[in-house]
């Protein structure tokens, strides 16, 4: 299996005991859909190793003291210290008919509602305050926070993500970014 194949589960966070346990982050929307795990897939040197799990169970929200099958020393567990961990694509739940996992509306046309096509979905960022999803629009990235108001449907037939951008967002990207260029351009009306 490759990454192309599957979604990113989350990451080993650090070892927990002495027995080879580790505290593993699912970065997940609900992590509680994954407490019955036989196995996940650890990233190591570029490729996607099986390991198989023993033991999991539930700390707070998100973390999860996971035991493997071949891991059984501190030393082996230290070495997975931050290693993502990841699941084939086909156990992502389902989805309502107008949800969407990020990974499957990259390269969509963007389609707002009232100024009709944008652009292209380039990649959805995972910032601590919020996602946001960036968008190639007039030649430059254009980032477009991911709420529930805003992303309206994926239509996957046609390929377009759905939005209802708020007022003034495309004109960020659309406005002179420094007053040199303000001028540049009031000079240019001048001397028509």
């Amino acid at each position: 299996m490759t990454i192309d194949d599957s979604f990113l589960l989350g990451y080993i966070v650090k070892t927990h005991g002495t027995r080879g346990q580790v505290v593993a982050f699912f970065d997940v929307d609900y992590p509680e859909d994954y407490e019955e795990l036989e196995s996940v897939f650890l990233e190591q040197k570029g490729r996607l190793v099986p390991f198989f799990i023993t033991s999991m169970t539930p700390i707070k929200e998100s973390r999860f003291i996971i035991t493997f099958e071949d891991v059984k020393t501190i030393e082996q567990a230290e070495a997975l210290r931050g290693v993502s961990l990841y699941l084939p694509l086909d156990e992502l739940p389902e989805l309502e008919e107008d949800q969407f996992y990020f990974h499957e509306v990259i390269g969509y046309t963007v389609v707002d509602e009232h100024h009709g096509q944008l652009g292209t979905v380039k990649e959805f960022y995972d910032l601590p305050q919020q996602q946001l999803m960036a968008m190639d629009y007039m030649d430059q990235e254009m980032l477009i926070p991911v709420i529930d108001e805003i992303f309206l449907r994926a239509d996957h037939e046609a390929k377009q993500l759905h939005v209802n951008l708020p007022e003034g967002l495309l004109d960020v990207y659309t406005q002179p970014t420094s007053p040199d260029e303000a001028d540049d351009e009031d000079n240019s009306e001048e001397d028509q």
